[in-house]
């Protein structure tokens, strides 16, 4: 199947919420996302785009992303972060994976930034072979951390 890789417009957001479910329940947390398509259309393309997507295009729709945002390391300098690489079932192994990330690496590298990086499920070898293969490091040393809504919140409580 033809696909072509494009930014992501507005109009795009059903389709890609569809996919960010499909890896939710790939990732074994369907009920993980709190998101919706306003959001994804609000922070994408709103008065401070907080993201920037790209998607594969074919004639059945759209069948993955690749979203990115940016960062800042305080050793490297500009750097963006890959939130989410997704290719829909169906579509994996067609070189889709491939294509996308390239485009991802291409933005970057016309951005001047100094890395790309993103996290991976330790439990997914496929994908871990796949971007080993690109010539991505895996750094199994480090934990991801993270404050979820909940911790945010009693943290600050708990400096009151």
């Amino acid at each position: 199947m033809e696909y072509t890789i494009r930014a992501a417009q507005p109009a795009d957001m059903e389709q890609v919420f569809q996919l960010i479910q499909e890896l939710a329940n790939f990732e074994k947390e369907p009920d993980a996302v709190e998101i919706n398509k306003a959001d994804l259309v609000k922070h994408g393309f709103g008065e401070e785009k907080m993201f920037h997507c790209f998607v594969a295009d074919t004639s059945e729709g759209i069948a993955g992303i690749a979203l990115v945002y940016p960062r800042y390391s305080t050793w490297k300098g500009p750097a963006i972060h890959l939130e989410d690489l997704i290719v829909s079932e169906k579509m994996r192994g067609s070189g889709l994976g491939t294509a996308l990330l390239d485009e991802v690496v291409k933005y970057g590298h016309n951005l001047g930034v100094k890395r790309i990086c993103w996290e991976v499920l330790d439990w997914n070898e496929p994908a871990i072979e796949f971007y080993e293969k690109k010539g991505a490091h895996v750094l199994r040393d480090w934990d991801v951390v993270q404050l979820d809504e909940a911790g945010i919140k009693n943290y600050i409580e708990s400096l009151k």
